[in-house]
């Protein structure tokens, strides 16, 4: 029997940081130039989650229908684990696919049209990371989607729906919610560099191989750091966003050092507090801005 606590571990909340931070940076743009609207930014939060918890029931249920997860190190697999029929996880997925398209519909109506257009593309993107006849997941271009939607379409869009315009500091928000998301990615698939191997899944990981996806994390890291400084000459209490910057101690030096297996999945923890503290001291420094 699959039990909620099945259903909670499977929608990967560990995750979940990817799909709020970069909401928060981009109401904290907005509020920049006085356009907060915490009615557009709650429903663009809810778009956010459920395209996220949606991408992860979808990755589980493709990745388990091909025997990718059969043997995984890491969190709980509902296909792959025999925790959940195929069906249901698929019908999850489309759940959540479904509410993300609902909301962001009622946000279409309150600003443009073309944000549907962008939802449907968040949309597809997200099933076709691990699903379809070929999978872009499979072939190294994951963390290039991560980049793009949960980085720059993510803040860019939510700055857009409050403010119906968008800014350069929107954008420098963007790159560096992309660049902590694609390093959350880099650590799932450093993880799973043997498995991946031997079940044919080239994520950028295993392209790269062990030891350059070790320098690969803390870049993206180091870039999402140097964001505020970026910003500061503009926004000069973005620079309250490096008070984030011990976060990122532990797990960069875990990573350099060559941690395997099972401490990864606490450098992955790590980087999702890292990403949601970072989100919001960003955030919070563009508001004061």
């Amino acid at each position: 029997m699959t039990t909620a606590a099945h259903w909670l571990e499977g929608a990967r909340p560990r995750t979940l940081p990817a799909a709020l931070a970069p909401v928060l940076v981009g109401t904290g743009a907005a509020a920049a130039v006085d356009a907060f609207s915490p009615l557009r930014a709650l429903l663009a939060l809810v778009v956010a989650l459920a395209l996220q918890v949606g991408v992860n029931y979808a990755n589980d249920y493709s990745d388990g229908v091909r025997g990718t997860d059969d043997d995984r190190v890491g969190p709980l697999r509902l296909v792959g684990g025999g925790h959940a029929p195929a069906s249901a996880v698929l019908g999850a997925a489309l759940v959540c696919f479904g509410v993300a398209a609902a909301v962001g519909l009622v946000l279409a109506a309150l600003t443009s049209w073309w944000v549907l257009l962008v939802g449907a593309v968040s949309i597809l993107a997200a099933w076709g990371y691990t699903g379809g006849a070929k999978p872009y997941g499979y072939r190294g271009f994951g963390e290039v989607s991560v980049f793009v939607f949960f980085g720059l379409v993510a803040v860019l869009g939510t700055t857009y729906v409050q403010a119906e315009r968008l800014t350069w500091v929107a954008l420098a928000g963007g790159v560096a919610c992309g660049a902590l998301a694609c390093a959350i990615l880099v650590t799932n698939n450093l993880r799973d560099i043997p498995t991946d191997t031997l079940s044919g899944k080239r994520t950028l990981a295993v392209v790269l191989g062990d030891q350059r996806s070790r320098v690969l994390y803390p870049a993206l890291v180091g870039v999402a750091l140097l964001v505020p400084v970026v910003v500061a000459p503009a926004v000069p209490t973005a620079l309250i966003a490096l008070l984030a910057a011990p976060l990122a101690l532990g797990p960069v030096d875990k990573v350099r050092r060559g941690v395997t297996g099972r401490d990864l999945v606490a450098v992955l923890a790590a980087t999702g507090k890292l990403q949601l503290a970072y989100g919001v001291l960003l955030a919070g420094g563009l508001a004061l801005g």
